[in-house]
């Protein structure tokens, strides 16, 4: 189903964060105008209340982003069935990105209950979802960008279509995909590449690095000067499809001063196991796990690190 991935966030990624696609200036009036269309803050108490990093290049610092990509159809509140947590540090020009297992059990932060993570979007939308990522992982959140997933098909045929590196030969969707490095020419190749988890051994996991796969496919080819071509596209389908907290200032800074960090971005599963309660499926992480990844991430971002204690609190 279109909702399980991520593909949206990567156009709006890949021209104003990474700093990939500098031809964005050429069509400088284009880009601002849609940036203003799909700003979209969290929420201004919090806004005021949490300061975002500097970006611009005298004092740059690292960055977080959660990518969330939502299935919203009238009357239903939707939920973030795919979350992707990036963290970006210009002083060594390097990026960090992982997917958290939408079914991970954890603290929903507005509702005081353990519940799926994917869940805090239903419950209280961006802000709910933000938050809730933030005491999982224990740390900021500075920037969200968010995706309506029914835009995936549109995404890949706006950039003319990706290249992965296909760990294992597999037919899906009356598509043969081989090993090794492969093109998928549209988006409903690429569609077909994604959804396979039956004979993946990795189930979802391995899915999830599929997922990876066609963010870094996308990036590498925005960076392409011939994308330049489909740039109308790709504007039309962030404008219809994306909401971020970004503004055109911020996106202008990180475009220049973050974009060597695409060409080296490190990946890595969240280690979980399976369990039902109340016979409901969860991804359960430990707090061994959860401390490895806060850690990793508050190394990256260059902020002070702590353990998660037995009870799940910052100890």
């Amino acid at each position: 189903m279109l909702k399980k991935f991520i593909w949206g966030f990567v156009i709006v990624l890949g021209i104003a964060v990474v700093g990939i696609g500098g031809y964005a200036y050429y069509l400088y009036d284009s880009v601002k105008d849609t940036a203003n269309d799909i700003h979209e803050p969290i929420d201004p108490e919090r806004d005021k209340n949490v300061p975002k990093p500097k970006v611009d290049k005298s004092e740059k610092e690292p960055i977080s982003i959660l990518l969330l990509g939502v299935d919203e159809r009238k009357n239903d509140s939707g939920r973030s069935d795919t979350m992707v947590v990036i963290t970006v540090n210009p002083h060594d020009d390097s990026m960090i990105m992982f997917n958290i297992p939408r079914d991970t059990r954890t603290e929903i932060i507005g509702k005081g209950f353990d519940d799926k993570i994917n869940h805090a979007y239903a419950f209280g939308g961006t802000k709910m979802a933000v938050e809730t990522v933030e005491n999982f992982l224990d740390i900021p959140i500075n920037y969200y960008i968010k995706v309506n997933m029914e835009s995936f098909q549109d995404i890949v045929n706006a950039v003319d279509g990706v290249t992965v590196k296909n760990s294992f030969g597999f037919n899906a969707g009356g598509y043969e995909f081989p090993s090794g490095e492969i093109e998928l020419d549209n988006g409903k190749e690429a569609l077909a590449y994604v959804r396979m988890r039956k004979q993946d051994p990795k189930g979802d996991l391995g899915r999830n690095e599929r997922q990876r796969q066609i963010i870094r496919g996308v990036i590498d080819k925005g960076a392409r000067v011939s994308s330049i071509t489909k740039f109308d596209d790709v504007l039309d389908v962030i404008s219809s499809n994306v909401k971020t907290n970004m503004t055109f200032a911020e996106m202008k800074d990180i475009q220049e001063n973050y974009k060597g960090a695409r060409k080296n971005i490190e990946t890595f599963e969240v280690k979980a196991t399976e369990k039902y309660i109340n016979n409901i499926f969860y991804f359960i992480v430990s707090d061994e796990e959860r401390n490895q990844i806060r850690s990793k991430l508050k190394e990256h971002l260059e902020i002070e690190s702590q353990s998660v204690s037995e009870n799940g609190d910052a100890a």
